[in-house]
């Protein structure tokens, strides 16, 4: 689950989930609407990921900043994230990404980065809570 924070000139975020996993996912779906908007993007091609970081931080922003490249690097539109596993002691991440190649689609790709400005990701009783800031 996500919703979309007041921000005077980038898109802000607040997500969250029962799991990490599932806040992640919500990180997802938030910045695939900034992407695409409410397209319906077919899931034709299979990629994994992997990536780590620091801390939850860095480890959401190299996540993040994944579809982003695959985006501008291979032409690939993301659709959704299938499997998701996180190992909180390593900060790694393994995912599998399902999406189409972007030519297939009318969309404008508003986001330029992502930021760590105003960045959290924290547990809350049992809930992941996850602020994103957008550069659009």
């Amino acid at each position: 689950m996500y919703k979309f924070l007041e921000h005077t000139a980038d898109v802000k975020f607040l997500a969250s989930g029962k799991t990490i996993e599932d806040a992640f996912v919500s990180c997802f779906e938030a910045l695939k609407e900034t992407i695409s908007g409410k397209i319906t993007v077919l899931s034709q091609e299979k990629k994994i990921i992997k990536v780590q970081g620091k801390d939850f931080e860095s480890l959401l922003y190299n996540f993040l900043e994944e579809f982003l490249f695959l985006l501008d690097s291979e032409a690939f539109l993301a659709a959704k994230v299938g499997k998701i596993q996180i190992n909180k002691e390593k900060f790694e991440l393994e995912a599998e990404i399902l999406g189409d190649k972007a030519e297939n689609y009318k969309f404008t790709n508003d986001v330029k980065a992502i930021t760590y400005n105003s960045m959290f990701v924290k547990q809350e009783g049992d809930e992941w809570k996850i602020q994103v800031v957008l550069d659009v």
